[in-house]
């Protein structure tokens, strides 16, 4: 072969590298865009969360309906906001809501409001280590509320004590809450030199027609709590006693309306309680019927014969008898 030949061959050769090193770099190139197709997102997609909104005006005070809340998706989500419509439906806002304003926890009621059974109320009385069953009583509890009666000379004719509220559910003691974690031992804060301070007050879950018991026996005498197993219960037989008398009376029925039911509920506990009737019983000062006042009787004159020395007459008033001399 000749060294023209040779040197061809090579020349071609390297060309043909040359060509497939070149074809090899624009096989990693990516293909230009298409003309008219939108250019690929340079930055991913921001991220979305679930987030409750109202679906409509929300007022102050009243349930959230199932229709009134929806789920949309935000780029942000607000602290405390709620993420599911379940957690919503049948609360209560603290104040109005406007359309799309998402809603958190804080628009909503909450605490121990939520803890209570219809027709009950969160009443707090005093407490201390004896009062509190040397602070063992915890948020959860039942306990029976005894109170002891010291004689005054007033309301309170002799010392006494008795059961006043069986079966009643401990909201909170001292800063240990139904609503949150319970406290250290001791049932309060801390103290300065890290001490656990005592509770000074217990709250109580209390039918509102007894309220004023309560609050009564906390005016005016001392409380005890004592406390029960949880599946204990027993409460007494409110048809063993006569009941306790209200402070007001209510109006009587006119004729011919039918009999009127005993006050119950917030009925009594707008007719409220006097000291001296929860000291002395229903049975001892029970409401009696309103008597006809007994009419006033004019004086009968009666003439009877005349004496020796002049006129007499008798005189009757009611069952008193009179006789005058003229």
């Amino acid at each position: 072969m000749s060294r023209y030949v040779r040197i061809a061959a090579l020349a071609l050769l390297l060309l043909a590298l040359a060509l497939g090193g070149y074809a090899w770099l624009l096989g990693r190139k990516p293909p230009p865009p298409a003309a008219g197709a939108p250019a690929a997102a340079s930055a991913p997609a921001a991220r979305q969360y679930a987030v409750v909104v109202a679906a409509k005006p929300l007022p102050a005070g009243e349930p959230i309906a199932q229709d009134a809340v929806r789920v949309v998706q935000l780029p942000l989500k607000p602290a405390d906001a709620l993420a599911d419509t379940a957690a919503a439906v049948a609360r209560v806002p603290v104040y109005d809501i406007a359309e799309n304003t998402p809603l958190t926890e804080s628009q909503l009621v909450s605490g121990l409001a939520l803890r209570l059974e219809p027709g009950e109320r969160a009443v707090a009385v005093k407490a201390d280590e004896v009062m509190g069953v040397g602070n063992r009583v915890r948020p959860g509890d039942f306990v029976d509320v005894f109170f002891v009666l010291k004689s005054d000379g007033k309301d309170v004719d002799r010392s006494q004590a008795r059961l006043l509220l069986p079966r009643m559910r401990v909201l909170a003691f001292g800063s240990a809450s139904v609503d949150g974690a319970p406290a250290a031992a001791g049932n309060g804060q801390r103290g300065n030199a890290g001490r656990p301070e005592p509770a000074r007050t217990a709250v109580l879950a209390v039918p509102v027609d007894q309220v004023n018991r309560l609050a009564l026996g906390d005016a005016s005498a001392r409380l005890l709590l004592a406390l029960r197993r949880p599946d204990d219960e027993a409460v007494p037989d409110a048809d063993l006693f006569a009941p306790l008398p209200t402070a007001l009376q209510p109006l009587p029925v006119r004729a011919p309306a039918p009999p009127r039911p005993p006050l119950a509920g917030i009925d009594r506990a707008q007719a409220g309680l006097a000291t001296a009737d929860l000291a002395a019983g229903g049975s001892a000062r029970a409401p009696q019927p309103h008597a006809a006042p007994t009419p006033r009787l004019a004086p009968q004159v009666r003439g009877v014969a005349a004496g020796p020395s002049g006129h007499e007459v008798e005189v009757f008033r009611g069952a008193q008898r009179e006789t005058l001399h003229y």
